[in-house]
């Protein structure tokens, strides 16, 4: 089992851990519906990548109604 032979101050241990904080999300608007979205991700809201339709959205079907 590894030992650490003198003691890290709390100095040099911050030191080392100044790169780990994370970074905020940068969200950018679509183009087609105007949602916000992860960069160069296709729109979950329109299904668009820029100009685009990637994926083609369907209506959302109440499942209560369909089965009674």
């Amino acid at each position: 089992m590894a030992v650490q032979q003198n003691k890290v101050s709390k100095s040099r241990r911050n030191n080392r851990r100044a790169h780990d904080a994370l970074v905020a999300a940068n969200p950018n608007e679509c183009t087609n519906c105007g949602e916000l979205k992860r960069p160069h991700h296709v729109c979950a809201a329109c299904g668009h990548y820029g100009e685009r339709e990637i994926v083609a959205m369907t209506e959302e079907v109440d499942l209560d109604e369909d089965a009674a």
